[in-house]
């Protein structure tokens, strides 16, 4: 995994220090509940989000178990991202938390169930793929400016990159440069299937609105010809033409598409 990694480097280097944005911390104006299936395990599950108390950040709660929705927190899984503690771990954290930074949720109260009482981790519902009905739903409920435990509001504080940074692993690699605003450079050189080939993205200034048009709608996607091979190793269970694009090396464009 290389965020972890990335992350890491940047603490060791000492490279990271934390600056106010000049904005007011958020909260959801309300609870909002969404269900659904599970890639990988196929269980269903319910999440609900909370508002939450200023400086509280974002968390789940598992059996009242509470796991903060931090990089401290990830361990390396196959085909998606999981956070871990006292033995109690979610899966397939990436489309919620990330639909969750971009729109300005910083104070939140994850609470997550399925419907195994005796599991002790949970995946969160994969949806058509994307964070997009994360996007729709956080838009709906709205958000509000969250107050800490005594009633005062507490500015935004976010990470700053003092000095460019880079890891890598096998053919991936990222890097991070200092700037006064969010902009990314995305690349994938995937040859085996050339409808994907090789592609490059780059972001405007990143705010809520580029990011629900143009990223929230990105729909995870996997080679026809290795589904069988992630069936065996007891991923993508709950996998199907509804929450994934599924390409093929021998058949030209998408095997199977929504």
């Amino acid at each position: 995994m290389l965020v972890p990694t990335a992350f890491n480097a940047l603490k060791s280097s000492r490279s990271i220090s934390w600056s106010p944005t000049g904005r007011l911390q958020q909260t959801l104006a309300g609870c909002l509940e969404l269900s659904g299936i599970s890639l990988h395990s196929g269980k269903v599950a319910k999440v609900k989000l909370c508002p939450e108390f200023a400086g509280r950040g974002r968390y789940f709660d598992f059996k009242s178990n509470f796991i903060p929705a931090s990089i401290d927190y990830a361990e390396d899984s196959p085909l998606c991202t999981t956070l871990s503690k006292d033995g109690f771990k979610i899966r397939t954290v990436e489309h919620l938390l990330s639909a969750m930074e971009a729109m300005g949720v910083d104070n939140c109260r994850i609470v997550i169930t399925n419907e195994d009482a005796k599991d002790s981790e949970v995946e969160v519902p994969i949806f058509d793929g994307s964070a997009g009905k994360w996007v729709d739903a956080i838009e709906e409920i709205g958000l509000k400016l969250a107050i800490d435990q005594c009633g005062n509001f507490c500015e935004k504080m976010a990470p700053h990159v003092n000095q460019p940074v880079h890891v890598w692993r096998n053919d991936c690699f990222l890097i991070a440069f200092p700037a006064t605003e969010v902009r990314i450079t995305y690349g994938i050189d995937f040859p085996q299937v050339p409808e994907i080939g090789c592609q490059w993205f780059f972001t405007a200034p990143l705010d809520n609105k580029f990011y629900a048009e143009q990223i929230a709608p990105s729909r995870t996607f996997c080679i026809y010809e290795e589904v069988e091979q992630m069936r065996n190793m007891g991923l993508i269970k709950g996998g199907s033409m509804e929450n994934a694009l599924v390409c093929s090396w021998a058949v030209k464009g998408f095997r199977w598409h929504t």
